[in-house]
């Protein structure tokens, strides 16, 4: 993934204007707090404004993209809509492949505790690290 300063905005700001029109959503406050956002950040998208990258994720919920639509347009690919990622049995399905997930939560985790458990061994981060991943896989939650 390239860069903040190579992200295309423009291009994300025509792909989700696009959206909005087909989905018929207004541009207003309540339909921007539904996704957990304010009408201002919305209009920064259709500007072609950049936001922080937390705030993108919110927008693929708003516009009906699978997590991660954005980011991914703004690298040049394409939208993925969650119509599109729904499996035979009506289970929505992540378009990102379950290794790519695992480790980039590993990654994730591991930082987490590299930042808050100073003094701790390092195997002994990468073995919390590994059994959390793991957990929450089996939970379902990743």
């Amino acid at each position: 993934m390239p860069s903040v300063e190579n992200y295309d905005y423009e291009r994300l700001a025509k792909f989700a204007r696009r959206r909005r029109a087909e989905l018929g959503l207004a541009l207003n406050a309540s339909n921007a707090q539904s996704a957990g956002t304010s009408k201002g950040t919305w209009q920064r998208v259709e500007k072609g404004l950049p936001l922080r990258k937390t705030n993108y994720w919110k927008f693929d919920k708003l516009l009906q993209w699978a997590g991660g639509s954005c980011l991914e347009v703004l690298d040049g690919g394409d939208p993925i809509t969650v119509e599109g990622v729904i499996g035979a049995s009506g289970v929505q399905k992540s378009p990102v492949p379950q290794d790519v997930i695992d480790k980039k939560a590993l990654a994730t985790v591991q930082l987490a505790l590299i930042a808050t458990a100073k003094g701790t061994p390092a195997e002994e981060i990468r073995e919390m690290s590994e059994r959390i991943v793991r957990d929450l896989s089996e939970e379902g939650l990743l």
